[in-house]
């Protein structure tokens, strides 16, 4: 990702800040479509950390998931634990999170 990469501070911040949450966007057999890239740019713009669940129909590795979803959702992979992924992209105009330094 062309943004600046987040430190091991900010990425266990946004980790204790996602903990809670529930996957608002789910990959399914079809992969990572247009459709699937639109509502997690959207979920981002909405929430900027979003769950992301690979689903149970889902054929594809989820290391072979994060990172391209990631890059085309213009978004930070802050973790991947079994098939849920935690993806965060700072608001553009009015950012919620603030990260640590």
């Amino acid at each position: 990702m062309s943004q600046n990469k987040l430190s091991p501070a900010q990425r266990s911040h946004l980790k204790s800040l996602g903990h809670h949450l529930t996957p608002l966007v789910t990959v399914g057999k079809d992969g990572i479509t247009d459709g699937v890239v639109d509502a997690l740019k959207q979920a981002l713009l909405d929430h900027e950390l979003v769950k992301v669940k690979l689903g149970k129909s889902s054929t594809e590795d989820r290391h072979d998931v994060a990172e391209p979803l990631a890059e085309r959702a213009k978004a930070h992979n802050v973790s991947l634990t079994g098939k849920t992924m935690l993806l965060y992209k700072r608001h553009p105009e009015k950012p919620t999170i603030k990260l640590p330094k």
